[in-house]
């Protein structure tokens, strides 16, 4: 039996930047991953898109983790912030 993906990363491009006047919403996306370290590394490779990302554990995976975008990028790395 295989391993469930137990975690995701939402992202899509940055609000603040508008690129279509015309545009009514934001386009975002979500992806799964079975493990944190794939999670991680995707999370980075959004983040230098320039785009926003937050990510954490699917239901019913316990403990539940919850990244916001506020702290994605020091959870993507860690040595980021130093």
């Amino acid at each position: 039996m295989t391993q469930p993906d137990i975690w995701y990363v939402a992202y899509g491009p940055d609000k603040t930047l508008k690129t279509d006047d015309n545009a009514t919403g934001v386009m975002r996306s979500t992806r799964t991953f079975k493990t944190e370290v794939d999670a991680k590394l995707f999370a980075m490779q959004i983040l230098a898109k320039g785009w926003t990302a937050s990510a954490g554990t699917l239901n019913p995976h316990q403990p539940k983790q919850v990244v916001g975008a506020s702290g994605i990028e020091h959870w993507a790395d860690p040595a980021a912030g130093d």
